[in-house]
Protein backbone atom coordinates (compact mmCIF):
# COMPACT_ATOMS: atom_id res chain seq x y z
CA UNK A 1 0.00 0.00 0.00
CA UNK A 2 1.30 3.52 -0.60
CA UNK A 3 2.15 5.96 2.17
CA UNK A 4 -1.03 7.85 3.23
CA UNK A 5 -0.92 11.85 3.28
CA UNK A 6 -1.72 12.60 6.74
CA UNK A 7 -1.00 16.17 6.25
CA UNK A 8 -4.23 16.33 4.24
CA UNK A 9 -6.56 14.44 7.05
CA UNK A 10 -9.36 16.04 7.71
CA UNK A 11 -9.13 18.34 10.66
CA UNK A 12 -5.77 17.69 11.71
CA UNK A 13 -4.03 20.98 11.95
CA UNK A 14 -6.87 21.85 14.75
CA UNK A 15 -6.56 18.83 16.50
CA UNK A 16 -3.11 19.23 16.56
CA UNK A 17 -3.06 22.82 17.98
CA UNK A 18 -5.13 22.08 20.46
CA UNK A 19 -2.41 20.04 22.32
CA UNK A 20 -1.95 21.94 25.46
CA UNK A 21 1.25 20.50 26.71
CA UNK A 22 4.51 21.60 25.00
CA UNK A 23 6.21 18.77 24.64
CA UNK A 24 3.20 16.15 23.56
CA UNK A 25 2.84 18.92 20.32
CA UNK A 26 6.94 18.89 19.32
CA UNK A 27 6.00 14.96 19.20
CA UNK A 28 2.84 15.55 17.28
CA UNK A 29 5.12 18.29 15.08
CA UNK A 30 7.55 15.69 14.26
CA UNK A 31 5.49 12.66 13.44
CA UNK A 32 2.73 15.24 11.49
CA UNK A 33 4.58 17.97 9.93
CA UNK A 34 6.06 18.35 6.29
CA UNK A 35 9.66 16.95 5.83
CA UNK A 36 12.54 19.32 4.38
CA UNK A 37 13.10 16.75 1.36
CA UNK A 38 11.07 15.46 -1.66
CA UNK A 39 11.25 11.80 -2.24
CA UNK A 40 15.31 11.10 -3.47
CA UNK A 41 16.64 8.47 -5.47
CA UNK A 42 16.62 5.00 -3.91
CA UNK A 43 19.64 5.80 -2.53
CA UNK A 44 18.26 7.71 0.13
CA UNK A 45 14.41 7.01 0.45
CA UNK A 46 12.44 9.05 3.08
CA UNK A 47 10.61 7.44 6.35
CA UNK A 48 7.55 6.99 6.37
CA UNK A 49 5.91 7.37 9.93
CA UNK A 50 2.32 5.91 8.93
CA UNK A 51 1.78 3.49 6.02
CA UNK A 52 -1.95 3.11 6.51
CA UNK A 53 -4.95 5.51 7.57
CA UNK A 54 -5.48 3.88 10.60
CA UNK A 55 -1.75 4.30 11.82
CA UNK A 56 -2.07 8.29 11.83
CA UNK A 57 -5.43 7.92 12.86
CA UNK A 58 -4.63 5.40 16.12
CA UNK A 59 -1.39 7.74 16.57
CA UNK A 60 -3.65 10.97 16.64
CA UNK A 61 -6.20 9.44 19.34
CA UNK A 62 -2.79 8.15 21.75
CA UNK A 63 -1.34 11.83 21.46
CA UNK A 64 -4.61 13.30 22.61
CA UNK A 65 -4.59 10.77 25.65
CA UNK A 66 -0.60 11.60 26.00
CA UNK A 67 -1.73 15.67 25.69
CA UNK A 68 -4.44 14.72 28.90
CA UNK A 69 -1.54 13.08 31.01
CA UNK A 70 2.01 13.51 29.54
CA UNK A 71 4.26 13.17 33.15
CA UNK A 72 5.68 9.87 31.19
CA UNK A 73 6.85 12.01 28.21
CA UNK A 74 8.27 14.52 30.88
CA UNK A 75 10.10 11.77 32.97
CA UNK A 76 11.73 9.99 30.03
CA UNK A 77 12.88 13.72 29.05
CA UNK A 78 13.98 14.64 32.29
CA UNK A 79 15.50 11.11 32.66
CA UNK A 80 17.40 12.24 29.66
CA UNK A 81 18.05 16.07 30.25
CA UNK A 82 18.46 16.80 26.56
CA UNK A 83 20.89 20.22 25.57
CA UNK A 84 20.88 19.74 21.80
CA UNK A 85 17.95 19.79 19.58
CA UNK A 86 18.72 16.65 17.49
CA UNK A 87 19.01 14.59 20.86
CA UNK A 88 15.43 16.44 21.83
CA UNK A 89 14.06 14.94 18.96
CA UNK A 90 15.58 12.12 18.87
CA UNK A 91 14.47 11.59 22.85
CA UNK A 92 10.86 12.17 21.59
CA UNK A 93 10.82 10.17 18.81
CA UNK A 94 12.63 7.12 20.42
CA UNK A 95 9.48 7.37 22.65
CA UNK A 96 6.89 7.22 20.58
CA UNK A 97 8.36 4.42 18.59
CA UNK A 98 8.97 2.90 22.09
CA UNK A 99 5.31 2.89 23.76
CA UNK A 100 2.97 4.48 20.22
CA UNK A 101 0.89 2.52 18.52
CA UNK A 102 2.93 2.00 15.56
CA UNK A 103 6.24 1.05 14.61
CA UNK A 104 8.09 -1.38 17.07
CA UNK A 105 11.44 0.00 18.51
CA UNK A 106 14.41 -2.81 18.21
CA UNK A 107 16.95 -0.34 19.54
CA UNK A 108 17.93 3.14 19.47
CA UNK A 109 21.34 4.95 19.05
CA UNK A 110 23.60 2.01 18.26
CA UNK A 111 27.07 2.92 18.48
CA UNK A 112 29.05 0.55 15.64
CA UNK A 113 33.05 -0.15 16.10
CA UNK A 114 35.45 -1.77 14.61
CA UNK A 115 38.66 -1.06 12.64
CA UNK A 116 40.09 0.28 16.36
CA UNK A 117 37.70 3.37 16.07
CA UNK A 118 33.92 4.39 16.11
CA UNK A 119 31.95 3.67 12.82
CA UNK A 120 29.13 5.70 13.63
CA UNK A 121 25.31 5.63 15.25
CA UNK A 122 22.70 3.88 14.06
CA UNK A 123 19.24 6.45 15.15
CA UNK A 124 17.08 3.82 15.09
CA UNK A 125 16.24 0.01 14.05
CA UNK A 126 12.76 -0.82 13.97
CA UNK A 127 9.89 -3.29 12.65
CA UNK A 128 7.03 -1.86 10.59
CA UNK A 129 4.46 -4.09 8.54
CA UNK A 130 6.85 -7.03 9.06
CA UNK A 131 10.02 -5.06 7.82
CA UNK A 132 13.45 -4.37 9.07
CA UNK A 133 13.55 -0.31 9.07
CA UNK A 134 16.32 1.47 10.02
CA UNK A 135 15.67 5.04 10.25
CA UNK A 136 18.22 8.51 10.47
CA UNK A 137 16.71 11.61 12.31
CA UNK A 138 17.65 14.76 11.53
CA UNK A 139 15.88 17.84 12.38
CA UNK A 140 17.54 21.37 10.69
CA UNK A 141 17.14 24.54 10.51
CA UNK A 142 18.87 26.51 7.61
CA UNK A 143 18.62 30.01 5.84
CA UNK A 144 18.45 30.86 2.74
CA UNK A 145 21.26 32.48 0.92
CA UNK A 146 19.99 32.97 -2.49
CA UNK A 147 20.53 30.87 -5.34
CA UNK A 148 18.99 27.81 -6.36
CA UNK A 149 21.11 25.11 -4.90
CA UNK A 150 21.26 23.04 -2.09
CA UNK A 151 24.38 24.56 -0.89
CA UNK A 152 22.59 28.27 -0.33
CA UNK A 153 20.84 26.80 2.39
CA UNK A 154 23.01 27.67 5.29
CA UNK A 155 23.23 26.92 9.22
CA UNK A 156 22.49 30.54 11.29
CA UNK A 157 25.62 30.39 12.32
CA UNK A 158 27.64 29.01 9.10
CA UNK A 159 29.22 25.58 9.92
CA UNK A 160 26.79 23.90 8.18
CA UNK A 161 25.21 23.64 5.01
CA UNK A 162 21.80 21.30 3.64
CA UNK A 163 23.87 19.60 0.79
CA UNK A 164 26.49 18.41 3.21
CA UNK A 165 23.76 17.55 5.51
CA UNK A 166 22.42 15.47 2.66
CA UNK A 167 25.73 13.94 2.07
CA UNK A 168 26.74 12.71 5.34
CA UNK A 169 23.35 11.34 5.42
CA UNK A 170 23.05 9.27 2.21
CA UNK A 171 26.83 8.10 2.00
CA UNK A 172 27.40 7.78 5.39
CA UNK A 173 24.23 7.43 7.91
CA UNK A 174 21.96 5.29 5.68
CA UNK A 175 24.66 2.88 5.13
CA UNK A 176 25.96 2.01 8.56
CA UNK A 177 23.23 -0.76 8.80
CA UNK A 178 24.73 -2.51 5.40
CA UNK A 179 27.56 -2.95 7.54
CA UNK A 180 28.87 -6.56 9.23
CA UNK A 181 29.40 -4.99 12.92
CA UNK A 182 25.36 -4.75 13.14
CA UNK A 183 24.86 -7.92 12.63
CA UNK A 184 27.57 -8.83 14.84
CA UNK A 185 25.89 -7.16 17.94
CA UNK A 186 22.59 -9.60 17.24
CA UNK A 187 21.02 -6.91 14.64
CA UNK A 188 20.50 -9.12 11.53
CA UNK A 189 19.70 -7.71 8.74
CA UNK A 190 18.48 -7.12 5.77
CA UNK A 191 17.62 -3.16 7.11
CA UNK A 192 15.65 -0.71 4.78
CA UNK A 193 17.71 2.38 5.29
CA UNK A 194 15.38 5.57 5.45
CA UNK A 195 15.76 8.93 6.19
CA UNK A 196 13.74 11.21 8.50
CA UNK A 197 14.18 14.82 7.57
CA UNK A 198 12.14 17.42 9.23
CA UNK A 199 13.02 21.77 10.06
CA UNK A 200 12.41 24.71 8.97
CA UNK A 201 13.88 26.63 5.77
CA UNK A 202 13.43 30.91 6.30
CA UNK A 203 13.96 33.25 3.68
CA UNK A 204 14.75 36.81 3.31
CA UNK A 205 12.02 39.01 5.11
CA UNK A 206 11.86 40.77 1.45
CA UNK A 207 10.65 37.74 -0.01
CA UNK A 208 7.39 36.47 0.15
CA UNK A 209 8.16 33.18 2.53
CA UNK A 210 4.90 31.52 2.44
CA UNK A 211 4.88 31.52 -1.27
CA UNK A 212 8.25 31.27 -2.21
CA UNK A 213 9.28 28.33 -4.29
CA UNK A 214 11.62 25.78 -3.29
CA UNK A 215 15.00 27.13 -4.78
CA UNK A 216 16.58 23.69 -4.90
CA UNK A 217 15.29 20.78 -6.82
CA UNK A 218 15.56 18.33 -3.57
CA UNK A 219 13.07 20.41 -1.52
CA UNK A 220 9.95 19.43 -0.59
CA UNK A 221 7.20 21.69 -2.23
CA UNK A 222 5.54 22.29 1.27
CA UNK A 223 8.67 22.58 3.66
CA UNK A 224 7.84 24.99 6.21
CA UNK A 225 8.99 28.55 6.02
CA UNK A 226 10.19 30.90 8.48
CA UNK A 227 12.24 34.29 7.29
CA UNK A 228 15.18 35.90 8.40
CA UNK A 229 16.01 40.08 8.70
CA UNK A 230 19.00 42.00 9.52
CA UNK A 231 19.90 43.86 12.59
CA UNK A 232 19.53 47.12 11.26
CA UNK A 233 16.01 46.21 9.02
CA UNK A 234 14.44 44.83 12.17
CA UNK A 235 12.64 48.22 13.57
CA UNK A 236 11.24 48.62 10.35
CA UNK A 237 10.24 44.57 9.78
CA UNK A 238 8.81 44.47 12.72
CA UNK A 239 6.81 47.62 12.34
CA UNK A 240 4.81 46.24 9.03
CA UNK A 241 4.45 42.72 10.91
CA UNK A 242 1.40 42.63 12.82
CA UNK A 243 1.83 40.56 16.36
CA UNK A 244 0.55 41.19 19.62
CA UNK A 245 4.46 40.69 21.21
CA UNK A 246 7.83 38.83 20.09
CA UNK A 247 10.18 36.24 22.12
CA UNK A 248 12.99 34.52 21.84
CA UNK A 249 13.23 30.85 20.67
CA UNK A 250 15.33 28.89 23.17
CA UNK A 251 17.12 25.95 20.91
CA UNK A 252 14.96 23.41 22.47
CA UNK A 253 11.59 25.37 21.29
CA UNK A 254 12.68 25.24 18.07
CA UNK A 255 10.07 22.51 16.84
CA UNK A 256 6.54 22.96 16.62
CA UNK A 257 5.17 26.45 16.69
CA UNK A 258 4.72 27.73 20.61
CA UNK A 259 1.56 28.61 22.46
CA UNK A 260 2.25 30.86 25.60
CA UNK A 261 -0.20 30.75 28.39
CA UNK A 262 0.01 26.55 27.95
CA UNK A 263 1.48 23.97 30.21
CA UNK A 264 5.28 23.13 30.25
CA UNK A 265 5.82 25.96 27.15
CA UNK A 266 6.12 29.15 29.13
CA UNK A 267 8.13 30.83 31.82
CA UNK A 268 5.22 32.78 33.23
CA UNK A 269 7.13 35.74 32.87
CA UNK A 270 10.86 35.01 32.96
CA UNK A 271 13.19 38.19 32.82
CA UNK A 272 13.67 38.46 27.99
CA UNK A 273 17.38 39.09 29.41
CA UNK A 274 17.99 36.05 31.01
CA UNK A 275 16.41 33.99 28.26
CA UNK A 276 18.30 35.87 26.08
CA UNK A 277 21.57 35.10 28.35
CA UNK A 278 20.62 31.04 28.79
CA UNK A 279 23.77 28.67 27.25
CA UNK A 280 22.29 26.10 24.82
CA UNK A 281 23.13 23.67 27.95
CA UNK A 282 20.55 25.49 29.63
CA UNK A 283 19.85 26.21 33.34
CA UNK A 284 22.83 25.28 35.83
CA UNK A 285 23.09 22.08 37.07
CA UNK A 286 23.91 20.42 40.41
CA UNK A 287 25.57 17.05 41.91
CA UNK A 288 25.01 15.50 45.29
CA UNK A 289 21.21 14.99 47.26
CA UNK A 290 18.83 12.53 46.84
CA UNK A 291 18.24 10.41 43.55
CA UNK A 292 14.65 12.06 43.91
CA UNK A 293 16.23 15.41 44.10
CA UNK A 294 18.32 14.92 41.19
CA UNK A 295 15.74 13.87 38.82
CA UNK A 296 13.17 17.30 39.87
CA UNK A 297 16.51 19.37 38.79
CA UNK A 298 16.84 16.89 35.56
CA UNK A 299 13.14 17.89 35.29
CA UNK A 300 13.62 21.66 36.19
CA UNK A 301 16.35 21.63 34.04
CA UNK A 302 14.83 20.72 30.88
CA UNK A 303 12.00 23.12 31.05
CA UNK A 304 14.42 25.67 31.47
CA UNK A 305 16.05 25.16 27.96
CA UNK A 306 12.75 25.12 26.46
CA UNK A 307 10.88 27.69 28.41
CA UNK A 308 9.69 30.67 26.23
CA UNK A 309 9.69 34.15 27.54
CA UNK A 310 6.49 36.12 27.66
CA UNK A 311 6.62 38.51 24.75
CA UNK A 312 7.32 41.87 24.32
CA UNK A 313 7.50 44.69 22.07
CA UNK A 314 10.25 45.12 19.07
CA UNK A 315 12.40 47.51 20.57
CA UNK A 316 12.90 45.27 24.17
CA UNK A 317 13.59 42.51 21.78
CA UNK A 318 16.32 44.11 20.22
CA UNK A 319 17.54 45.27 23.41
CA UNK A 320 18.15 42.31 25.05
CA UNK A 321 19.39 40.29 22.23
CA UNK A 322 22.09 43.35 21.70
CA UNK A 323 22.77 42.81 25.84
CA UNK A 324 22.66 38.72 26.09
CA UNK A 325 26.24 36.78 25.93
CA UNK A 326 26.02 35.93 22.21
CA UNK A 327 24.81 39.60 20.79
CA UNK A 328 26.88 38.96 17.15
CA UNK A 329 24.91 35.73 16.57
CA UNK A 330 21.16 35.21 14.54
CA UNK A 331 18.76 34.87 17.15
CA UNK A 332 15.60 32.97 15.87
CA UNK A 333 12.78 34.94 17.43
CA UNK A 334 8.74 34.34 16.80
CA UNK A 335 5.65 36.86 16.27
CA UNK A 336 3.13 35.95 18.70
CA UNK A 337 -0.52 36.89 19.35
CA UNK A 338 -3.28 36.79 21.41
CA UNK A 339 -5.28 34.10 21.31
CA UNK A 340 -8.23 35.61 23.24
CA UNK A 341 -7.95 33.40 26.07
CA UNK A 342 -4.99 35.06 27.84
CA UNK A 343 -2.74 33.39 26.09
CA UNK A 344 -0.67 33.44 23.12
CA UNK A 345 0.19 31.91 19.36
CA UNK A 346 3.01 32.06 17.51
CA UNK A 347 2.07 33.59 14.22
CA UNK A 348 6.02 33.75 12.77
CA UNK A 349 9.02 32.60 13.23
CA UNK A 350 12.33 33.93 11.59
CA UNK A 351 16.26 35.19 12.46
CA UNK A 352 17.74 38.35 13.23
CA UNK A 353 20.97 38.19 11.91
CA UNK A 354 23.72 40.94 11.97
CA UNK A 355 24.52 43.04 9.21
CA UNK A 356 27.63 41.40 7.82
CA UNK A 357 26.14 37.92 7.63
CA UNK A 358 23.79 38.12 4.00
CA UNK A 359 27.49 38.52 2.72
CA UNK A 360 29.07 35.92 5.07
CA UNK A 361 26.35 33.40 4.20
CA UNK A 362 26.52 33.98 0.37
CA UNK A 363 30.33 33.23 0.41
CA UNK A 364 30.39 30.44 2.55
CA UNK A 365 27.48 28.55 0.37
CA UNK A 366 30.20 28.72 -2.58
CA UNK A 367 32.66 27.24 -0.86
Amino acid sequence: MSPVDVNAAAGLPARLAAHTDAAVRDLAWLLFSAGLLRAQLPSAPLAQPFLHTDDASNALDWLDALDREPTPLHDALAAQAPTRLGRYAETLLGWFLAHGPAARLVAQNVALRGEGRTLGECDFLLEADGEKLHWELAVKCYLHAGGSALADYVGPNLRDRFDWKLTHLRDRQLRLSERPELAALGFAGPWRAQMFVKGWLFYRATQAADTAEPGAPELAADHLRGWWVTRSGWAAFARAHAADGWSVLPRLAWLAPRRLGCRADATNGEDLRAATSRPEGGAAEHSGGTKEEGAARSSSAWKARSAVAGPVDAGTLIDAIAASARPDEPTLVAAFVADGAGGYRERSRGFIVPDDWPGQAAAFARE
